[in-house]
């Protein structure tokens, strides 16, 4: 369900396993309960977890969850400010429309649980994107959202004609072990000092086999560190 990656006085940071809700919900178990309940999870008698952010229960990856009130006041401003710095990995079905750029949009609702992305610009979506060849046509992509909105990164990869392997949202066609979309890094400023998180998910192998492939582990030795990556500055 998780691997503890980080903790302290007041701060986890965990990698979420694929399929996992962050909240109780279809029956399943809470993640804040398992990981309250962890003999590996450091906490005080008075103290329990909070959520300051969220994914998706197909997505894995890197989850902050603070351990008092005033930490999760104080990430939460962070997330809320946007100070926080979110990398994301995910493969697509194929060739997109154009190999990096910026994809930027309002979004709506659709279909059944799904979110389309329009042109107009009122509160759009910003998600910026490098993609490298992945294993039998699919692309390899690092996405930087500047938004938080609701299944925003599977949108910004459907607009641009390849949506993520697995997604039985937006690529029901493209059945998967999971859908590969993976919370890769998080960097922050929190009490004055710096904190990056990066979680490499080829070195996990219940995240899926697709992230073992070598075009896979390639991309990922390229983008090792991708806030030192040459990312266009954007309005």
């Amino acid at each position: 369900m998780f691997d503890i990656l980080y903790q302290n006085a007041d701060f986890l940071v965990i990698n979420k396993h694929p399929n996992v809700s962050v909240h109780k919900d279809d029956g399943d178990t809470s993640l804040l309960i398992e990981l309250a309940q962890s003999k590996t999870v450091e906490l005080l008698a008075e103290q329990k977890l909070y959520l300051v952010h969220r994914l998706d229960k197909m997505t894995s990856g890197i989850l902050l969850l603070a351990k008092h009130q005033q930490a999760a006041s104080k990430l939460s401003q962070l997330f809320a400010s946007r100070s926080v710095n979110k990398y994301y990995l995910a493969i697509g079905v194929k060739k997109p429309k154009k190999k990096q750029g910026l994809v930027s949009g309002d979004m709506e609702r659709s279909r059944r649980s799904s979110w389309k992305l329009l042109k107009s610009q009122n509160n759009p979506a910003k998600t910026q994107f490098f993609s490298l060849a992945g294993e039998s046509g699919q692309r390899l992509f690092l996405c930087k959202p500047h938004t938080g909105k609701t299944h925003q990164i599977r949108v910004a990869l459907n607009s641009i004609g390849s949506s993520i392997v697995g997604d039985d949202i937006y690529t029901p066609s493209s059945p998967a072990d999971r859908g590969y979309l993976h919370a890769y890094c998080l960097s922050f400023e929190y009490q004055g000092q710096m904190h990056e998180f990066i979680c490499d998910p080829s070195q996990f192998p219940h995240l899926g086999q697709a992230w073992r492939t070598e075009a896979a582990k390639q991309a990922i030795e390229q983008w090792q560190q991708p806030s030192s990556l040459n990312w266009p500055t954007i309005k």
